[in-house]
């Protein structure tokens, strides 16, 4: 039976190291070391040996086992070395072809407008403050000196979600919650950008644009320092050659009010087709706060003034890159945003 195992063990040893794959292999283990395997096939003529020789052999049967198994695990590792150098080599990049080139994404001009807006505003020590698009009448109109008989609600075509809600037609109401939320406390010196909604539909009108407010509140607030701020707004944004005017006009949250025109970035205040050979062209509106606005929200306008602006992004990112038609930003066309890949 020694002789038998002796056999077995040669036998094995020159076919596991001819096997060429680790399904071959798999199947030489369980020829030999399967429970029906040759080592087994022999363990079970144990039966026949005499008390004294069943310990030898069983003993040396299981050196064989061990060897067996050792030889499989040796040509295992060979196999699978071999198999994984075949891959890479099979895997391997050239890397001296050229690269895929990717397209670059870009901004919208109206982000990159609010962005530098924005940079502007907390540069001259403002906090930039947003708030709810869906407002009730109170913020929107009412806390603004726009009671419901008031005729200035015609100026602006309301989308009504109820009664009492609606899409704000401004971002004037996060004024009037920043205010209530201050509590009296001095200053206020806030920017507020986001998105609003009217019943606007043309070249230069948008039923969905974007506005910045801006509201500063301390005492002896005066005009002046409402046109130091613009004119420094105007002069980072477009220039420092830029020149401002103020023309007297009505908005019911501020008295005195002002529109606000800028020298024309097209022709230098020479005059164009652009400011309609004016040299000027509007680009916001302004104003001291109203006292009413100022009770609604808390002040006493007898000890604090304050002043309030509004500066639609749409309208400086027209002008600042010579858009035509209002409608170009929000049309979907990439090409609108290729222009100004890399800002």
């Amino acid at each position: 039976m020694r002789d038998k195992l002796n056999s077995i063990l040669k036998i094995a040893t020159n076919e596991i190291d001819g096997a060429n794959t680790l399904e071959q292999l798999n199947d030489l283990r369980v020829k030999y070391l399967g429970k029906k395997g040759e080592i087994t096939a022999v363990l079970r003529q144990m039966g026949s040996l005499s008390p004294e020789e069943r310990p030898v052999v069983g003993k040396y049967a299981n050196e064989v086992k061990e060897q067996i198994q050792e030889l499989v695990c040796d040509r295992e590792k060979e196999l699978k070395q071999k198999e994984m150098e075949q891959k890479l080599t099979q895997e391997t990049i050239d890397i001296t072809l050229p690269g895929v080139k990717r397209n670059i994404g870009g901004l919208n001009p109206l982000t990159i407008v609010k962005r530098k807006m924005e940079e502007v505003f907390m540069s001259m020590g403002y906090e930039i403050v947003e708030g709810p698009e869906i407002e009730n009448e109170y913020f929107n109109f009412e806390a603004l000196n726009l009671p419901s008989t008031h005729p200035a609600r015609d100026m602006q075509d309301t989308f009504y979600i109820t009664k009492e809600f609606l899409l704000r037609t401004h971002t004037s109401p996060v004024q009037i919650r920043t205010m209530l939320n201050k509590q009296g406390k001095l200053p206020v010196k806030i920017a507020s950008p986001g998105r609003v909604f009217r019943k606007d539909d043309d070249p230069t009108h948008s039923p969905i644009f974007q506005q910045i407010e801006g509201l500063v509140i301390d005492k002896d607030i005066t005009m002046a320092d409402l046109k130091g701020t613009l004119l420094l707004f105007a002069q980072k944004m477009f220039g420092t050659n830029k020149k401002i005017r103020l023309r007297p006009s009505y908005f019911p949250f501020t008295e005195p009010s002002a529109e606000v025109d800028i020298s024309c970035i097209m022709c230098e205040g020479n005059g164009c087709s652009t400011c309609s050979d004016t040299g000027w062209v509007e680009i916001l509106g302004a104003g001291m706060v109203h006292p009413n606005v100022l009770k609604n929200a808390g002040y006493d306008p007898s000890e604090v003034k304050g002043f309030a602006f509004g500066i639609g992004i749409e309208r400086v990112a027209m002008l600042k890159y010579g858009v035509k038609d209002i409608r170009d930003f929000y049309s979907g066309d990439i090409r609108v945003s290729k222009q100004f890949i890399g800002g």
